[in-house]
């Protein structure tokens, strides 16, 4: 659940039409550490059991929803508010990247400010009246041929960004994954001999004057592997059970276990 102390810029949906939606927008929410969404007229009304299923255990969003019946009542407490919008307006107000829209928001919570960001409905989004009562507009470098996104998406990508934005630039991953110790130089030469003795069984090395130089083309390759312990480990697995099969055929002439007992 997010900071108490800092939830980050509302969420706010004007007259969103599917319940699927908004949980799907609750759900983007938590990924990023927000927590306070605000509906304006939702279509099919609230709560939402659609909502809350969609939100995928996002329930302490979905929870704390608050309904209002304009926009300016859904904003009237804030002190800075972005329009989402991918359409040229007739207006003079400042256009963002999320990226920079995302730093400033960082700020102005860091001070104190309460921020907001506004997103439209689903199928035309803001009208040009809600863009004017914002401060500024946010737009995404999406494909102009193809520039609506769905409105979940659009909150997940502001999300996103309002969080990198609070990480200084340190884009690591969330976890890493576990890195095997690597294989000793003992291990990696027990490899050798144990693949070269099987080899040798088997007649790889052919014509026999060339062994020397065939046996050192497969060390180099091995070395140049970087095996980890495991791997050695895996592959002498393997040779062994080569070793085992080359070994029954030649018991067996070369027939199946049931063809040499005679079945």
């Amino acid at each position: 659940m997010p900071d108490e102390d800092q939830k980050g810029p509302a969420i706010v949906l004007v007259e969103p039409q599917l319940g699927e939606n908004i949980g799907m927008v609750a759900r983007a929410m938590a990924n990023f550490g927000l927590g306070d969404l605000r509906l304006v007229k939702p279509r099919d009304g609230w709560p939402s059991e659609k909502a809350r299923a969609a939100a995928s255990r996002a329930d302490h969003v979905i929870d704390a929803v608050r309904l209002f019946d304009t926009v300016e009542e859904a904003t009237a407490d804030l002190n800075f508010v972005l329009a989402t919008t991918a359409r040229p307006r007739d207006s003079f107000k400042p256009v963002r990247g999320p990226e920079e829209a995302a730093v400033d928001l960082r700020r102005r919570t860091g001070d104190g400010q309460g921020c907001g960001i506004l997103f439209g409905r689903e199928r035309w989004g803001l009208n040009n009246h809600e863009v004017g009562l914002t401060d500024e507009i946010v737009t995404f470098p999406v494909d102009p041929n193809f520039a609506s996104l769905n409105i979940a998406q659009a909150v997940l990508l502001m999300s996103y960004a309002y969080q990198v934005a609070g990480k200084g630039g340190d884009l690591s991953p969330r976890f890493e994954a576990k890195v095997p110790p690597p294989a000793t130089k003992a291990d990696l030469f027990r490899l050798f001999e144990h693949l070269e003795a099987s080899l040798d069984r088997a007649g790889y090395f052919f014509p026999e004057p060339k062994r020397d130089v065939l046996a050192q083309n497969l060390r180099t390759m091995l070395t140049k592997a970087s095996f980890s312990e495991p791997e050695v480990r895996t592959l002498r697995g393997v040779i062994k059970a080569f070793d085992y099969e080359v070994g029954r055929l030649a018991r067996t002439g070369g027939q199946n276990d049931g063809e040499a007992e005679g079945q």
